[in-house]
């Protein structure tokens, strides 16, 4: 296309965003508009994509980072023959695959959600780091962001490591129109503001007019032919580009035009350009497909090792039988134990040093690719990354998150560094997957079994050592549990995981000792939760007592209770888990003073004995 082609194409793409919006009696035409002169170009001259094969290897990979300004994309989409004009028009309608703001769920053009402001870049650098160090594609990486976002700290996460991988696959575009949401941004339309902080990170910058047509073809092909270094492309626009009524004004975000039809009329009416989108070269999958024998770790029953040691061991064994799995640490591979993993298959291991957000989104954006990402860090600092892990389940991303040294059982280091939240952060995630292995060969089943399952999976591992007490061909199905000790004489039953488990056991041994038979299960499995045998186990003993190096609110005590949710009488049930606000002590210390050592178990288990009222 030429110069006038294109400038018709840009006022195509802001007529259908108007129109889109008009039909939909809702959405962000304004600031579709502002980028569709960015869009128009790169569809036109720069996108190296085939609609029909949205996984061809040789594709290049677009995120719209700004979702709101979906209407330009599906504008798009009409554009390059993907969808129709009638589609275009159910916009925001239910049953649409159009949603306000795109998921990958609905369309197979879209690589990641966004809406979340701040993820499109974080995810993109994930996308470009498997493009160039796991597929070699010749593939770009575009991802078109909205100046308002980039006060997100997660923006500049991904600046820093997009400039120290060297990633001169990725192009940001930024649609720098001045306005956001209530007002003007920080900087306005000040981009040389932009322009140092991408430079400091070591990113090519480019500024210029975002609705000269000729200026915006020529940044993008320096950005392709830029190397060693990620571009930025950072573009002056206007939002409600076009139209006088709405053009660079205040208090009109997110609400379709006043007066729909007399803005298409000034836009020039509608237009019906078809655009030829650049076909991606022919390109040979690198990709490694699972081939060998997996031959995880093995350990004597009696061993004291910790679950996160287990985990690194077999991990790095699932690296070697399983060619696609990737690793990611957040700069605490020694503690999480990723750096077993890394020493043995460095070509699949990424650092994120401490940006927890890009940790996960890199995972996100690799798992785009068909890679199968474990994502490692505390627990108790996926806090910072919980949005991103949220978008992530929106996206329908199959990504495994390990968290480290969680609970009161690190000890000396204190309530920072304890995650006694992560139980129910990762429960709340629509499809999750929740595990917490009490031994290395619980801890190594569940790590393999992780690669194969969908969605969000969180496996907690714990820092001190503990027993093995499980064989190394043991099972371990996900929605399983263990039943360690019964008898027809139960009195009641202990629901354990992870570091308690060990503690129930003992209580269950001490108990016995005293004539009090008890029951104890190991719920590895916290999400989705073993209900047969919890509801079994109700039924034979009439009381369940959860034990949980967690908080109350949300862990293996919710989960227990909501076994019994479908209308069926709810047994007595007692929630032992950590109340109080723990300082720096021993592990033994801190389980004691949270109530959930053997000796406090054991006393709880004799109390209820007590008070029970027998037939």
């Amino acid at each position: 296309m030429d110069t006038a082609e294109l400038t018709e194409l840009g006022q195509q793409l802001r007529v259908d965003s108007v129109r889109a919006s008009a039909a939909a009696g809702s959405g962000h035409p304004t600031s579709s508009m502002s980028a569709a002169d960015l869009m128009a170009v790169l569809l036109a001259h720069h996108l190296h994509y085939d609609f029909d094969r949205p996984a061809h290897p040789g594709n290049d990979r677009f995120v719209l980072s700004k979702g709101h300004a979906s209407p330009l994309l599906y504008a798009a989409y009409k554009a390059a023959g993907a969808i129709d004009d009638d589609e275009l028009l159910t916009f925001r309608k239910l049953g649409s695959r159009l949603e306000g703001h795109p998921t990958p769920q609905r369309l197979p053009w879209v690589e990641t959600a966004t809406g979340s402001l701040g993820q499109g870049l974080p995810v993109g650098v994930g996308i470009a780091l498997a493009v160039k160090r796991l597929d070699r594609s010749e593939a770009r990486v575009w991802v078109l962001c909205g100046d308002s976002e980039l006060a997100e700290g997660s923006v500049w996460e991904a600046a820093e490591q997009a400039g120290h991988e060297h990633l001169d696959n990725l192009v940001a575009i930024v649609d720098v129109n001045r306005l956001g949401q209530r007002g003007p941004t920080r900087h306005g339309h000040d981009l040389d503001a932009y322009a140092r902080r991408f430079q400091a990170f070591g990113w090519h910058t480019v500024e210029l007019d975002g609705h000269d047509v000729d200026a915006i073809d020529r940044a993008y092909g320096e950005a392709r032919s830029t190397q060693g270094q990620p571009t930025a492309i950072l573009a002056r626009t206007l939002k409600g580009k076009g139209v006088a009524a709405v053009q660079d004004r205040e208090g009109l975000h997110g609400k379709p035009l006043p007066d729909a039809d007399e803005a298409i009329a000034e836009l020039g009416g509608p237009r019906d350009l078809r655009v030829e989108v650049h076909e991606p070269p022919a390109t040979r999958m690198l990709h490694s497909v699972p081939t060998g024998h997996l031959n995880m770790p093995r350990w004597d029953e009696g061993d004291e090792v910790a679950t996160r040691d287990a985990f690194g061991q077999a991990l790095a064994a699932l690296g070697t039988a399983r060619g696609d799995v990737v690793a990611l640490d957040g700069e605490v591979g020694d503690s999480t134990r990723t750096e077993v993993f890394a020493k043995e298959h460095p070509e699949r291991f990424f650092e994120c040093y401490i940006a927890e957000q890009q940790l996960v989104a890199a995972a996100v954006g690799l798992a785009t690719r068909g890679w199968v990402p474990y994502a490692s860090t505390f627990a108790a600092f996926l806090t910072r990354a919980y949005d991103f892990v949220r978008m992530a389940s929106i996206s329908g991303a199959g990504i495994n998150l390990v968290g480290s040294h969680a609970g009161v059982a690190i000890g000396q280091d204190g309530p920072s560094q304890m995650g006694l939240e992560d139980l129910a952060m990762f429960r709340a995630v629509h499809g999750s997957t929740v595990l917490y292995p009490c031994d290395a060969h619980q801890t190594a089943r569940l790590v393999a079994a992780m690669a194969g399952l969908d969605g969000i999976r969180y496996l907690r591992t714990s820092r001190g050592a503990a027993p093995v007490i499980y064989g190394p061909d043991e099972e371990f199905p996900v929605g399983g549990s263990k039943v360690l000790r019964s008898s027809g004489d139960d009195r009641l039953t202990l629901v354990a995981a992870g570091v308690t488990v060990h503690e129930a056991l003992k209580a269950a041994d001490a108990l016995a000792g005293e004539g009090i038979p008890v029951r104890v299960i190991d719920l590895y499995s916290v999400k989705p939760v073993d209900r047969p045998t919890l509801r079994q186990a109700a039924e034979d003993t009439g009381c369940l007592v959860t034990v949980e190096d967690h908080h109350e609110e949300g862990g293996l005590g919710d989960a227990v209770l909501e076994a019994f949710a479908d209308g069926r009488p709810v047994p007595r049930l007692v929630r032992l888990a950590v109340r109080t606000m723990p300082g720096s002590a021993s592990p033994a210390e801190q389980l004691h003073a949270a109530g959930i050592d053997a000796e406090s178990i054991a006393a709880s288990a004799r109390l209820l004995v007590e008070t029970a009222v027998v037939p």
